[in-house]
């Protein structure tokens, strides 16, 4: 249905101008009952929809800063593939006392989550010790090599408490005021273990040596996997380590 969605929010609703960042989906500001939003188009299954929106909900009833659904005229949190969200202003993070709060808050979220449910679809990291695919992932698509190298990565996780992790805490989804730390662009969330998302500028999660090494081999390995093969995901897997 495309855009065309948009009028399941209402008569009181456009869209803008496009936004740069996503990759997956159509991301564009919205205007909608008299404030600025977010819309976010996509090909995203109403199971994964479902997970995503209801995530947001919760967290955001937690505290958590967040962009918050906006609900179609009749309820729903999404509509043929299309999400409407609320607009969260901000800026990146500068400074390593920036840092700090972002690894704070994102240590929010995975104690928000313990036990969550896994995004339909998704694989973990230590899923794919056995399994070949998951959602965007697809191991046989990599090198034998790149594989074994990624599974090693992994294999050190084993045995960790799982949650709800962001996975792409990078500056341009961050947006920080005075006194709030707000994550955006969860396309990439799913259940898994803590430490990928804890690889951050300047060590600002304060991890000792060894808990670092095994965060950013893992992260290393998880954005090689979920983008390959393009240049970025060459890069990212040059970084670990082979067997």
């Amino acid at each position: 249905m495309g855009w065309e969605a948009l009028e399941q929010w209402g008569e009181d609703v456009a869209r803008i101008k496009p936004l740069t960042g996503g990759v997956a989906n159509d991301v564009w500001s919205v205007r909608v009952q008299g404030r600025l939003a977010v819309g976010r188009l996509g090909a995203r299954s109403d199971a994964d929809l479902a997970w995503e929106t209801e995530l947001l909900q919760h967290l955001d009833r937690e505290g958590l800063a967040v962009p918050v659904p906006i609900p179609t005229t009749d309820g729903r949190l999404f509509a043929d593939g299309l999400v409407l969200m609320t607009y969260m202003e901000g800026g990146p993070p500068e400074t390593e006392a920036d840092w700090r709060r972002v690894a704070d808050t994102v240590r929010e979220l995975h104690r928000l989550t313990l036990g969550w449910p896994q995004r339909p679809g998704w694989r973990s990291s230590t899923d794919l010790l056995h399994a070949e695919t998951g959602t965007r992932i697809d191991l046989c698509r990599m090198p034998p090599e790149g594989v074994a190298r990624c599974r090693a990565a992994w294999a050190r996780l084993v045995g960790r408490q799982t949650c709800v992790v962001h996975g792409d805490t990078n500056p341009r989804n961050i947006r920080m005021t005075a006194d709030r730390v707000a994550l955006i662009d969860w396309d990439e969330s799913h259940v898994d273990v803590p430490d990928l998302d804890l690889v951050l500028p300047r060590n600002a999660a304060g991890l000792d040596d060894g808990a670092h090494d095994i965060a950013a081999q893992a992260a290393a390995a998880w954005h090689a996997a979920v983008c390959w093969d393009d240049d970025y995901s060459k890069k990212r897997l040059a970084e670990v380590r082979a067997v």
